[in-house]
């Protein structure tokens, strides 16, 4: 029988490779729903190709121009509220979440109310609503499984033991592209310098965000929602040569780990077809041409970033909703040459040091954490 897929966020990276996926399995998935920020060109083009039932754009002004560009007549969602109200009138029994950042909160937790798999990508989406977020799917038997090549090696290398046998995960990291760099010169990164990542080919966000390691900390977050763990079972690992994703220890010292090479492709393609596996696209892995595989701790002090997850993971409430927002705020600025590289990180962390902390947060206490953490972050660059 055939299966239906909503995309969000399909004009970006994550979105494009799971078109590329969802149109590589031999018509065992049909893509009803097409979703996108403001690429309204790129998005009609998407949609004249597979043809879904809607579309959803979330930049209003940019309806008009999606409505333009197509070539037969879907039904359209545009607004704030666009995503939310395709996965409302949709069919469909997975939606892939490529929306980068907390965008896509709203959207998840819909997907999480209707019981439906979410292939997900956006690790901030756990970051932020990680504690609302796992009950609610154990409660509507929806099902959320990690896209991001780290959480996707850990929840396949899990399927070796039970949840109450595992000691340790590790979380692998490139290093990014300051792997080596001193912290000194890493103060005075440019932009440009940090957009030179080693391995990985990715949106400009999440590129920066592994050049502070970053995206470690977030995903120390999300592998403690997602995998119940306590803080102290994550560590990271720099991995330059990126073929371990990450690895699972079992209390009998086994280390189960999942190696492939860098394509985005793979963990997206698992998240649509478990517990089955299909071809992939992927180049196959060469062990004897990759030679070696080397592992080392990270810097914590060129790394700061690092120990804030793990503080985050330990404090939960409204931390992660901070810790997002503000690093959002942050990068944001820095990719507007408005503050240095180096204060990306501090700012961060000030504003998670400053927030009115509270431990059991409703969704409307971790949009207003989240309101203030990017209003602080300005506030600190103007005063």
């Amino acid at each position: 029988m055939t299966r239906k897929a909503i995309v969000l966020g399909s004009t970006g990276s994550i979105g494009r490779n799971a078109l590329d996926v969802l149109s590589g399995l031999n018509g065992e998935w049909r893509v009803t729903g097409l979703a996108a920020g403001s690429r309204a060109k790129e998005l009609a083009q998407q949609a004249n190709t597979i043809r879904p039932d809607a579309l959803a754009i979330v930049q209003q002004d940019f309806a008009a121009e999606l409505r333009g560009a197509l070539e037969y007549s879907p039904r359209v969602f545009a607004g704030p509220n666009a995503l939310v109200e395709l996965l409302r009138a949709g069919d469909f029994d997975c939606a892939v979440c490529g929306v980068v950042g907390a965008a896509g909160l709203a959207a998840t937790l819909c997907a999480v109310e209707l019981g439906k798999r979410i292939a997900l990508a956006s690790k901030e989406v756990l970051v932020v609503a990680g504690s609302l977020l796992m009950p609610l799917a154990r409660r509507t038997g929806a099902t959320i499984i990690p896209v991001d090549s780290e959480h996707s090696a850990i929840f396949q290398a899990l399927q070796a033991g039970h949840r109450d046998e595992v000691r340790k995960v590790y979380l692998t990291a490139s290093g990014g592209p300051f792997r080596t760099r001193d912290k000194d010169a890493m103060e005075s990164a440019t932009l440009e310098d940090a957009m030179q990542h080693p391995t990985w080919e990715m949106g400009p966000k999440i590129t920066i965000d592994s050049a502070t390691m970053m995206n470690k900390a977030l995903e120390i977050v999300e592998a403690r929602w997602l995998f119940d763990l306590r803080p102290e079972q994550i560590e990271v690992v720099i991995h330059p040569e990126s073929i371990v994703h990450s690895l699972v220890e079992f209390c009998d010292g086994s280390m189960v780990a999942q190696l492939g090479t860098p394509d985005m492709r793979t963990p997206i393609q698992y998240a649509l077809t478990y517990p089955q596996r299909r071809a992939c696209p992927s180049p196959r892995l060469d062990l004897c041409e990759v030679g070696r595989l080397t592992f080392h701790a990270p810097d914590a002090e060129r790394f700061p970033a690092l120990r804030l997850g793990h503080e985050v993971a330990r404090r939960g409430g409204t931390c992660g909703a901070v810790l997002n927002a503000a690093n959002e705020a942050a990068v944001e600025l820095f990719r507007e040459r408005a503050i240095a590289f180096g204060d990306i990180v501090r700012l961060t962390e000030k504003a998670l040091s400053e927030h009115a902390f509270q431990p059991a947060p409703t969704l409307e206490d971790l949009l207003n954490a989240d309101r203030w953490a990017r209003d602080e972050v300005a506030r600190c660059t103007t005063c």
